[in-house]
């Protein structure tokens, strides 16, 4: 099942709350009203029953909380959902209007999106990645913000740490099929906490007295040796584990058009990979000098000396980016945009985000700040990120910052409609980053043939490499190691990112296809847009309009912006024009 949040993606007084009790909820005819109505107490279902996903989410009532990983909990809590989503399913919305339509298909989606893990990929039983990822997160989500004083949220951390070692004799005990896959990942995450939990928790506890830090080391030691000791009881049956298996076209093809609601199957998508793949490793060949595409710190007069200089000199450049937005008058930045930071992507997070990942203003979060984190500063490192970083950062900066992920999840998380303003298409989020990218060298941003075009050629390039590999990964075409070797050939990656692309394409299904994919829809919907305005046309305007709605699907968005349901019926096989 979906637990609350995106932790390991994104990342990344206290009252107890009651285990909630099985819901049984009736079939009886559904009203609009009553849809938002099951919709809030879901969303407040979800803070109480996942609390470590609540913290990463800037809710902060149950800190001292991890998840219940029972088989009990699991259980009920997969039950709730199910109920929920046949009676969403159940409903007739004939009579409604195209708004509540649409909030009812998104609503209904964002439960086949919890439904589906649980019924389908089983990640309790199959993922020792869940409880890994679930004790960085605990942990990591109390130090990202000073949302509260440090002592507050080290006493927290100490509750968290404590609770860690019950909570992975329980992952033990659930791990019926363990993936081998998932258990090499997990290994090389938990083998790698410590700085996380010895280095960066520990700048929290100077105000603790002498009694509560003692607690917290003896609590830090047993969670990490508990850690410690799972990385090793994963090891000694690697052997015996389960290869990793797709799950199947039929599966995918549900995500695509249940969870997504994408107007294409999955044979669409991979032509769109392939049409994609081909068209940027042929305009990286027109380059006048090709080999521009692929990122060289030798060709940088001053290369940062350390990590501190690094990180500013990145940050710095994001307000080069932003005077040219607005010079051009190519996006509105609302008022309350907070602060874009970059930071050094923690060691546990690094076996399936070799590239960093952002972490955006959390939905309930009442600081607006986000960052982007990003590998350890090393000027040798062959690692694609680094080198991109050093020559020239801003095509990645435009992609996590502004105008990409930090400015369309910070207006998504200012919507008033609570269903739409908890809806994170992740197809349009990347896609929306990517087609930023090349948006700014169309408009401008860089010199023809300059580094930093040509690094946006070589980032898309690889971002329709990710299609091949998460089609054919998840539908049983290829093996692993075709997916890497096809990341490395068709996308031009070297062997570290190739290799954590595909395991990250392997550990999150669809992931991977978002960026080209969604790009694509937008694109599409950008010309179908300009025609439909004519002489009134204005780009700027037509960013403005797109954002306005929230990370949705561009099947709604087209709906919304051009009154055409085409595409979500296509998606839905449901009739809506007459809404």
């Amino acid at each position: 099942m979906k637990r609350y949040g995106v932790a390991v993606a994104l990342l990344l007084a206290f009252p107890s709350f009651a285990a909630p009790k099985k819901v049984t909820v009736p079939m009886k005819p559904l009203t609009p009203a009553e849809l938002h109505s099951l919709a809030h107490d879901y969303y407040e279902w979800q803070k109480k029953t996942y609390p470590v996903g609540a913290s990463d989410q800037g809710f902060h009532a149950a800190d001292d909380k991890l998840d219940d990983f029972s088989p009990a909990a699991i259980a009920r809590d997969a039950a709730h959902i199910r109920a929920l989503l046949d009676r969403v399913r159940a409903a007739d919305v004939s009579g409604w209007s195209k708004d509540d339509v649409i909030d009812w298909l998104l609503f209904r989606s964002q439960l086949e999106g919890a439904d589906f893990p649980e019924r389908v990929l089983k990640p309790e039983e199959t993922d020792p990645q869940v409880y890994v990822g679930e004790a960085s997160n605990a942990i990591f989500s109390l130090l990202k913000k000073d949302y509260a004083p440090s002592k507050t949220r080290a006493l927290a951390a100490t509750a968290r740490l404590k609770a860690m070692p019950a909570m992975i004799e329980q992952a033990k005990k659930n791990l019926k099929n363990p993936v081998r896959l998932f258990a090499q990942l997990a290994i090389d995450s938990a083998r790698s906490i410590d700085p996380l939990f010895s280095t960066s928790l520990m700048t929290i506890a100077g105000d603790l007295s002498a009694d509560e830090r003692t607690s917290l080391d003896a609590a830090r030691e047993e969670a990490i040796d508990s850690i410690h000791g799972f990385a090793d009881w994963l090891e000694k049956q690697l052997p015996q584990m389960t290869a990793w298996k797709p799950m199947g076209e039929a599966n995918y093809n549900y995500m695509l058009r249940h969870i997504l609601l994408l107007p294409m199957d999955s044979r669409d998508v991979a032509h769109l990979g392939e049409v994609e793949l081909g068209r940027y490793r042929a305009l990286e060949a027109m380059l006048a000098d090709p080999s521009m595409a692929d990122p060289n710190p030798a060709r940088v007069k001053n290369i940062p000396p350390d990590q501190q200089a690094f990180l500013a000199a990145y940050e710095s450049r994001e307000q080069e980016m932003i005077d040219f937005l607005k010079a051009r008058n190519l996006v509105t930045l609302p008022p309350y945009l907070g602060a874009f930071q970059i930071r050094q992507l923690p060691e546990a997070f690094k076996p399936t985000s070799p590239g960093g990942f952002m972490n955006p203003p959390g939905i309930y979060d009442a600081d607006n700040g986000g960052f982007y984190f990003i590998p350890t500063y090393n000027p040798q490192s062959k690692n694609f990120y680094i080198r991109a970083a050093i020559e020239d950062p801003r095509p990645i900066l435009g992609h996590e910052g502004i105008p990409g992920h930090f400015l369309q999840l910070s207006i998504a998380n200012h919507l008033d409609n609570e269903i739409r303003r908890h809806h994170g298409e992740n197809v349009f989020v990347e896609g929306w980053a990517l087609y930023g990218e090349e948006m700014l060298v169309r408009e401008g941003m860089y010199a023809p043939d300059s580094a930093g075009a040509a690094q946006v050629l070589r980032l898309s390039r690889y971002r329709a490499a990710r299609i091949g590999v998460d089609v054919n990964l998840h539908t049983g075409r290829w093996s692993f190691e075709q997916g890497v070797n096809y990341f490395m050939d068709g996308g031009g990656l070297d062997k570290e990112a190739a290799e954590g692309e595909a395991a990250g394409a392997a550990s999150s299904p669809t992931q991977k296809i978002s960026y080209i994919t969604g790009k694509w829809q937008i694109m599409r919907l950008l010309g179908r847009y300009r025609d439909a305005k004519g002489a009134d046309f204005r780009l700027g305007q037509f960013h403005d309009d797109l954002l306005a709605h929230g990370s949705l699907p561009v099947s709604i968005l087209t709906w919304i912006l051009l009154d055409d349901a085409s595409e979500i019926e296509k998606a839905t096989g449901l009739k809506l024009a007459s809404h």
